[in-house]
């Protein structure tokens, strides 16, 4: 069933009074038939019946009446003019997918490795989204840069993130203040309707140089932008460093990433594995990619009511040879 169904509204729903009708029609047919085995038992020989129609119509000659009854209550909401939720696709928004590319991100503890993972994440985060938002890509490590801007040529994006290096130290306030300068560049930012916006920012560590993210994210309130966190990779993450002995530990910082998105107004996620950063995107995208709009689905219960009847018609002909 259409989950749209479940939450159905009618915006006039005084209308519905006509089920009653549908009631009643359908307690006569039932007294009818009641009636008509009360005569036929009174007056009708039994063994003679038995012998000359042994196979009597029985369950089958009730179904097309049942499925007019229900036609008939189709219709009725039909005609109470039913809307319900739809889950439809943004005409307009900015979204800018920023990712950590810091040394750290070499780190194996996410498989095969913390930034082919991201990278094969933000790609379909990309390709979920409605074709119509313009998507820019950041990325971010003791530099953060615009490398592509907001664009609805999803391909391009894709390019850029399989081409993707790292390197040292994270900057992340200064990706979120890089990242609203892209918002404003948008194409369609210089209109007067305000177009949403939002950062969607990957990393698995803290701030090391650049501006702190307290002021980034001051800058993100005032701009309306809310910034989405998502803290990748675990604790127990290291990396090779050369010149140093031993592994360096890289464990993910969680916590200051939740404090950006909870001081923005985003939502701040945690993903330990490819397949949890994937379900991260993929619910970061139906929210941000789509709204909730109450729409009409009068055609729906039209639909439902003339199959109804067709039904009701077709096997009313083949086994009674006439219409209900």
């Amino acid at each position: 069933m259409n989950a749209a169904l479940l939450a159905v509204d009618f915006r006039t729903p005084n209308r519905l009074w006509l089920l009653v009708g549908v009631v009643a029609l359908a307690v006569s047919y039932a007294l009818l038939q009641r009636r008509r085995q009360s005569y036929a038992v009174r007056f009708t020989n039994l063994a003679l019946l038995d012998a000359v129609a042994p196979n009597r119509p029985g369950w089958r000659r009730h179904l097309p009446a049942g499925l007019l009854l229900l036609s008939l209550v189709g219709m009725v909401g039909a005609f109470a003019q039913p809307t319900a939720n739809r889950r439809v696709p943004r005409e307009r928004a900015t979204i800018i997918v920023a990712i950590d590319t810091s040394l750290s991100m070499k780190a194996t503890d996410v498989s095969p490795n913390r930034i082919e993972a991201a990278q094969a994440a933000a790609k379909s985060f990309i390709n979920l989204l409605p074709k119509r938002l313009n998507v820019g890509l950041v990325t971010f490590n003791g530099l953060a840069q615009v490398k592509i801007a907001p664009t609805q040529d999803r391909q391009e994006l894709l390019s850029a993130i399989d081409q993707i290096r790292l390197g040292e130290r994270t900057a992340i306030g200064d990706a979120i203040f890089v990242s609203l300068d892209a918002i404003k560049s948008a194409p369609d930012a210089s209109d007067k309707e305000a177009v949403p916006a939002r950062i969607v920012l990957m990393s698995d560590g803290s701030t090391t140089v650049g501006r702190p993210d307290a002021q980034a994210s001051a800058a993100a309130k005032k701009q309306k932008v809310p910034v989405s966190t998502i803290a990748f990779g675990t604790a127990e993450g290291t990396i090779t460093i050369d010149g140093q002995a031993g592994p360096v530990p890289v464990a993910v910082n969680p916590e200051a990433l939740a404090k950006i998105a909870n001081d923005t107004g985003g939502t701040a996620f945690t993903a330990s594995t490819g397949k949890e950063l994937q379900d991260v995107y993929k619910n970061i995208g139906s929210s941000i990619g789509y709204t909730t709009e109450q729409q009409d689905i009068g055609d729906t219960f039209v639909g439902a009511s003339l199959l109804l009847l067709f039904a009701a018609a077709i096997l009313s002909q083949l086994w009674f040879s006439r219409l209900p």
